[in-house]
């Protein structure tokens, strides 16, 4: 069975088609957040200590790490800014991360300094970027997300996206990286530009898991971009991915619906075991008046709440269209 293990300083998860959904926090991204790309620019990182404690509070699994706060000479002004945004989240939260950088200086930077075994977002099947990001991979032995898209740009042919992919698990093996800890991104289309999206990353999910046997992940929010009401259906994607054999997204945990998605989808998956953590999460929800729900009371990630293997503590070690 693939299992992609990833660990703060004290929780180890396991990503894997035979646990619970593994939710990585979006939200402290500066792409398309004036506001948070200001603050991070002069040093202010309230609202990324908001967003780190709100979503570690709301049940994420790991949180995603993005610094990427201006095109302008990112190889000099995003390395530090991540390596100083990285140490202020993990010091607040004891959730694995995600070092999310398309400038290779800011990943090995973040690499240097992170705790546990973070999650490397991302390598393309571009030859320059795999020569490039493969080799931290395999120093700092991590495991990576390979997005299905190469110097040819992004396909609208599920059955190319499924070769690059598979070029990259390749690539990673000459690098002796192993195909567990490659964690594919098959690039989720949306909707309502393109109306098979949904059966498209539907059919790519089963052959990822049945030929490649690998984890899998998504920008989850991709999918409603450009229509009203997008948490509708994003909620209504999660458990459909879910049951094609996703194992991740990259996706907002402080929206109650979308986790309502998740969680009762791992109980209908069987693996919330005995629905331990849907009971713990809503055993006092109570419906309103007028027949709106009232939102469940949030406890911050009890044992085994999103985690693989039940939270066990262990010591050790591109910004996407539509983030909703």
């Amino acid at each position: 069975m693939t299992r992609t293990i990833v660990a703060s300083a004290t929780r180890e998860i396991i990503i894997g088609f035979d646990q619970p959904f593994c939710v990585i926090g979006e939200r402290i991204n500066p792409t398309g957040r004036k506001k948070l790309a200001a603050e991070m620019i002069v040093g202010n990182f309230e609202t990324v200590i908001k967003d780190a404690l709100e979503q570690a509070a709301c049940g994420a699994t790991m949180l995603d790490v993005n610094a990427g706060v201006t095109s302008v000479n990112p190889n000099e002004t995003e390395p530090g800014l991540l390596v100083q945004t990285l140490e202020i989240v993990q010091g607040l939260v004891d959730l694995p991360l995600s070092i999310d950088s398309s400038v290779t200086a800011a990943i090995e930077a973040a690499l240097k300094v992170a705790k546990g075994r973070p999650l490397v977002n991302s390598v393309t099947g571009e030859e320059e970027k795999l020569e490039a990001i493969l080799p931290l991979v395999k120093k700092y032995n991590v495991p990576v997300v390979a997005i299905s898209n190469d110097e040819t740009g992004i396909s609208m042919d599920p059955d190319v996206r499924f070769a690059v992919a598979k070029k990259i698990v390749q690539r990673c093996a000459d690098f002796g990286i192993p195909a567990h800890d490659v964690v594919v991104d098959p690039l989720v289309m949306p909707i309502g530009a393109l109306g098979d999206a949904g059966r498209q990353v539907f059919a790519l999910l089963r052959r990822l898991r049945e030929e490649l046997k690998v984890n899998t992940t998504c920008g989850l929010s991709n999918i409603s971009f450009g229509l009203p009401h997008r948490h509708g259906i994003n909620a209504a994607f999660i458990p459909m991915v879910i049951g094609a054999g996703m194992t991740s997204a990259i996706m907002n945990p402080v929206r109650p619906q979308e986790m309502e998605a998740v969680r009762g989808a791992n109980v209908l998956n069987g693996t919330d075991e005995n629905c331990t953590n849907w009971i713990r999460t809503y055993k006092d929800y109570k419906p309103a008046e007028g027949g709106q729900a009232v939102a469940a009371p949030v406890a911050v990630n009890a044992p085994g709440e999103g985690a693989g293997n039940g939270g066990r503590r262990r010591g050790g070690r591109e910004a996407r269209m539509g983030r909703g």
